[in-house]
């Protein structure tokens, strides 16, 4: 395992136990973002670095009983949180790493992923890891449940021209990877960046 992804799960292990009561109120905003996926009863979605599930039961409401939904993560003790809280209900989670998905070229509708995009050792190897298991036309949402200026004032910090949030940074990454981004938010009470799967 690379340092980068040490850092990561050191991170999120010693923050699992108690990370959905830190966010209690984020259950609406992730609903609201899933709702803009456009999902249909049926459709397959990944969540991508899924953490404690939150969008779990939001993205098995979108999809229904016969849509399949599969949360990944890299922090065993996040994957142990979602599952505590009865969230592997609405979804399958595996222990996986978004830079080698266990998942077969083009078998996803969509892909949903909560603050990921800030942890991703190889950002455009990432994405493009996938874009390859969304069919051509699928959807990708990038989204965290308060924007950029937000998120820096709660951890005392600034944000940088380098920021791979900013619209200008991350348009160009995504369409280096093979998407192409249709809408980008960001405001205090969220951060939401839509992509389609070109090809």
């Amino acid at each position: 395992m690379s340092d980068d992804h040490t850092h990561v799960q050191e991170f999120f292990t010693a923050r699992a136990a108690d990370w959905d009561s830190r966010f209690p109120d984020d259950g609406p905003a992730y609903a609201a973002a899933v709702a803009n996926l456009g999902l249909r009863p049926g459709d397959r979605v990944l969540d991508a670095g899924c953490g404690t599930g939150r969008a779990l039961t939001p993205l098995r409401a979108a999809v229904g009983p016969s849509g399949v939904v599969a949360g990944i993560d890299l922090t065993p003790a996040m994957l142990q949180a979602a599952a505590r809280a009865g969230r592997d209900r609405a979804g399958r989670l595996l222990l996986a790493d978004v830079a080698a998905l266990p998942l077969r070229s083009a078998s996803m509708d969509a892909v949903f992923a909560a603050g990921l995009i800030a942890h991703l050792p190889k950002p455009s190897e990432n994405l493009r890891e996938l874009v390859r298991v969304v069919r051509p036309g699928g959807m990708l949402a990038l989204f965290h449940p308060i924007g950029r200026a937000a998120l820096a004032a709660r951890q005392g910090r600034q944000i940088t021209p380098d920021d791979l949030r900013a619209e200008a940074n991350l348009g160009p990454l995504l369409a280096r990877a093979g998407w192409r981004m249709t809408s980008y938010v960001d405001e205090d009470a969220r951060f939401l960046a839509m992509a389609v799967r070109e090809g």
